[in-house]
């Protein structure tokens, strides 16, 4: 068994993990979960975002098979325990975005397709949103998609966006795309001090994320690259394109923070109003990572998705 049990953090019984290899020769780390009782509902892709390990979403995934679904997963490469590209395995770091697309296409036509039972949901959160929404602008394999505060612009504080471009593109132009951005540090997002987060406002959920890295510190991964930032830029200006909503022909539910400090709700709800098969919950007071939230904000979220998942044809 290669997943990572942790106080406050039980493995969800019947897993089955293993590796398989991108296209391009990167490891990737996966596991799958039987629904209970099989066939079930179907089978929920889960996708994570930037930093995150299957550990993390435990709790999410047993939500899901009490729900009657199974459920697959995977750790995106330089995250969890895929292969990490760079000499120091904490820089969050990608050349582009199309090397996470080329992940998901392998894990499905290769682990989810052969082996798990159809009909076939995505739920991707932050960064996994974003990969998920450009497959359902030319894929069909999920008949639903479920998105949580997906990164389609993002939220910079401290800085314009004009100006933030311009110090990634100049960065990266002088070769120092595998260097931390301004600020950055191997430390991960989870082990934050409580205070000062803006991932979520339940102490429990956060404190337990912090165990599993106690556990296991292989599976943490510091701050982003020069790299990243401008491989996310360059897929959130596809997404954010005009034309781009109309092409997602999947029926989906975007769920979105009210108090989101990590990308941006202006975008999401732009994006939104350009998607025919679109629709937008907002939930009030949640921050970005919904379903690690307190559970008053939980149930928002498990009561939307419960009224999209599976759906109809109707």
């Amino acid at each position: 068994m290669d997943l990572v049990e942790s106080a406050g953090n039980p493995l969800p019984q019947g897993a089955r993990t293993g590796y398989f290899e991108s296209p391009d020769g990167v490891r990737l780390r996966y596991a799958l979960w039987p629904a209970r009782q099989p066939p079930g509902k179907g089978t929920v892709c889960l996708f994570s975002g930037r930093g995150e390990f299957i550990e993390k979403y435990f709790e999410v995934i047993s939500d899901l098979i009490e729900r009657g679904f199974s459920v697959a997963t995977m750790d995106w490469r330089g995250q969890g325990r895929s292969t990490r590209p760079l000499r120091n395995p904490r820089k969050g770091h990608v050349g582009s975005f199309d090397e996470f697309g080329l992940d998901l296409e392998h894990f499905i036509e290769t682990i989810v397709l052969p082996e798990c039972a159809p009909p076939f949901f995505a739920l991707a959160h932050s960064m996994g949103g974003n990969i998920v929404l450009k497959e359902l602008s030319h894929r069909e394999w999920f008949n639903r998609a479920v998105l949580v505060s997906p990164l389609v612009g993002l939220s910079p504080h401290w800085v314009s966006y004009g100006t933030l471009k311009f110090i990634i593109e100049a960065a990266n132009f002088f070769g120092f795309s595998g260097s931390f951005i301004p600020g950055g540090r191997s430390r991960p997002s989870e082990e934050t001090r409580f205070k000062n987060n803006v991932l979520t406002s339940d102490t429990g959920r956060l404190k337990r994320a912090q165990l599993i890295l106690t556990a296991d510190p292989a599976l943490g991964l510091g701050s982003p690259t020069f790299g990243w930032m401008h491989a996310a830029l360059k897929s959130i200006e596809e997404v954010q394109k005009d034309s781009f909503g109309e092409t997602v022909a999947v029926p989906t539910l975007v769920v979105a923070a009210g108090h989101e400090q990590v990308v941006s709700y202006r975008a999401i709800e732009t994006l939104c109003r350009k998607m025919p098969k679109g629709a937008l919950v907002t939930i009030d007071g949640a921050r970005h990572e919904i379903m690690m939230e307190r559970d008053i904000y939980r149930e928002q979220f498990w009561g939307a998705f419960d009224a999209f998942i599976p759906g109809s044809d109707a």
